[in-house]
């Protein structure tokens, strides 16, 4: 469970030097620290659970979300997620593990976001489509449908019968949100890919 340390002042109010106590509690591994000042009591949680509240606002997308969906072949032992926070790359490293926030469009937020409750724990999600734009939205732009391809299927190895299986429609009206060559080039191949069928 999430506890905050006003919620741990309060909770530790009767004794003498509170402060002391939640230390000495910290030490003890009674509670993990997220952040400064937010903790988790259970060193058993799933790290992924965690990641919009190290930084809020923020979704997980980019290659974690693509791993979870099955998209790319290797699992993503770090989480990835987007933020608007204009941070560019912040990463945090708790004991749940390794936490790297990009920014994105702010007009590109509310669209394409799961929100998944877990037992006790709530977290935000891109679907598939959103997440693998988010992705080519930070990727060095690219010149040529060619150059999209070898990126998508070999260099990110995405497989190619899952991504023919997303919603081509969500993927292109994504795409117009982030006016950005990578995905303009996305929207072009797939337009092409439709019109050639």
């Amino acid at each position: 469970m999430i506890i905050t340390s006003k919620e741990l002042m309060e909770k530790y109010r009767n004794y003498k030097n509170p402060k002391v106590k939640i230390k000495r509690e910290i030490d003890d591994g009674k509670y993990f620290k997220l952040i400064r000042g937010v903790y988790e009591d259970n060193l058993n949680v799933e790290g992924y659970l965690l990641a919009n509240i190290i930084e809020s606002p923020s979704y997980l997308s980019f290659e974690y979300a693509l791993s979870k969906y099955g998209l790319i072949p290797e699992r993503v032992l770090h989480y990835t997620s987007a933020t608007t926070l204009k941070k560019h790359n912040k990463i945090v490293n708790n004991v749940f593990g390794y936490y790297f926030y990009t920014d994105i469009p702010l007009q590109v937020w509310r669209y394409g976001i799961n929100r998944v409750k877990e037992g006790n724990y709530v977290y935000l999600i891109a679907i598939p489509e959103k997440a693998l734009c988010d992705l080519l939205y930070k990727e060095t732009p690219l010149t040529s449908i060619k150059q999209l391809k070898k990126l998508l299927f070999e260099d990110l190895r995405i497989d190619e019968d899952l991504f023919y299986e997303l919603d081509k429609e969500k993927i292109i009206s994504i795409c117009d949100l982030y006016r950005k060559k990578n995905l303009n080039l996305l929207k072009k191949m797939l337009m092409k890919e439709e019109n050639d069928e």
